[in-house]
């Protein structure tokens, strides 16, 4: 926020504001008119529906960003209200009215357009939405060693009063082993298939670096008529590039219409944010830190590499990430889950052994999974 005062004033033509929200729009894929942000500013109530679900659409998104198996978003409207509110809440949003809404589209319009405005700089959002809309033709494989720090684990509770069935807590053990069996299965079956593939078409990518195809392009050439579909991809990614480019352009528009009439309520912002990150950012820091040197991982290797097969003695380029490599950090992450998975199993022998304790008659047998 604080680069706002640096740069010399747009032009704020009267055509100029519905542009810069418009091309703010086409770059977040197809967020509201600007005559919904016209009416939030004024607090209006006809602006709030809109809001609430561009903000859960763009948070849905972000949250969903590299997970193998995402879930369908709710439908209700109070369970999207209170997701929007919890990610705002764990990424440090210290706006205490806005998590005073009530969970219906009643009214709010200029407080979710505050929050709005905060979400586009905390999380950069047009630049992050031209990354997600990047057309991808190798096959990549994410490399990451931080943990997702909004997914915080749900404890399992057991009061005095409360009764758990141990047969069905039973039945959830083996569930999630079959699940992770399965799993394991159909990853290894896709390295094999991705192996075949990258076997057979070695000296046919006009890129010596990476020296075979991917999936996608083979399928290109097997199928030639899928080319429509990627034309229209790098349309959609041209049209986004476009909208991003004239969004920077006319960036500080935006920002002059917010602050002429809410500067004191964003300059509190950032520092009621700083104020509340500052400890979290002190504690993620240290625990990224000391995962980074149990993993051996650096920074550098986050996000999206291409795989590219390689055997022993061939020069690696810097697009693209060695399978070797690959191989020690899903190793040392198997090492990591296993360990957990061990403390887990202690954990839950110690509740079920609580629990059968106070059952008269009955004796406490360890199932054949938990005895090892």
């Amino acid at each position: 926020m604080g680069r706002l005062g640096r740069r010399p004033r747009a032009d704020l033509g009267p055509g100029a504001l519905p542009k810069a929200i418009s091309a703010l729009s086409r770059a977040l894929r197809g967020g509201p008119s600007p005559e919904i942000f016209r009416k939030a500013k004024f607090d209006l109530p006809e602006a709030v529906s809109e809001l609430w679900s561009l903000l859960f659409s763009l948070l849905w998104l972000i949250h969903q960003e590299g997970i193998v198996a995402p879930r369908d978003p709710p439908d209700a409207l109070e369970d999207q209200i209170r997701f929007v509110k919890w990610v705002l809440c764990c990424h440090g949003y210290g706006r205490r009215r806005f998590y005073q809404l009530p969970e219906v589209d009643s009214h709010g319009s200029c407080e979710l357009l505050l929050a709005f405005s905060w979400l586009l700089v905390h999380f950069s959002l047009p630049e992050r939405f031209l990354c997600l809309s990047c057309v991808h033709q190798g096959d990549d494989v994410r490399i990451c060693s931080c943990k997702d720090l909004a997914s915080y684990p749900v404890p399992l509770t057991i009061g005095p009063k409360e009764r758990v069935d141990i047969h069905y807590i039973q039945w959830l053990l083996g569930k999630l082993r079959f699940q992770w069996r399965s799993l394991y299965a159909s990853q290894q079956e896709q390295c094999t298939l991705l192996n075949k593939i990258h076997m057979y078409t070695r000296g046919c990518h006009p890129d010596l670096s990476i020296g075979h195809l991917s999936v996608s392009e083979t399928e290109i050439l097997r199928f030639p008529e899928s080319n429509k579909q990627l034309l229209q991809q790098l349309e959609s990614e041209n049209s986004c590039l476009e909208a991003f480019l004239e969004w920077k352009h006319m960036e500080l528009v935006y920002w002059q219409w917010m602050v002429n009439r809410c500067s004191q309520k964003l300059t509190k912002l950032p520092e009621l944010s700083t104020a509340m990150m500052k400890e979290i950012q002190e504690a993620v820091g240290c625990e990224l830190a000391a995962l980074e040197q149990d993993c051996g991982v650096k920074s550098s290797s986050h996000g999206l590499q291409r795989l590219v097969f390689r055997e022993g003695g061939e020069p690696t380029s810097s697009g693209t990430y060695h399978v070797t490599k690959v191989i020690q950090v899903l190793r040392r992450e198997e090492a990591s889950l296993e360990k957990t998975f061990r403390r887990l199993q202690e954990e839950c022998q110690q509740e079920l052994a609580i629990l059968a304790h106070g059952l008269e008659g009955v004796i406490w047998i360890l199932p054949p999974y938990l005895r090892r």
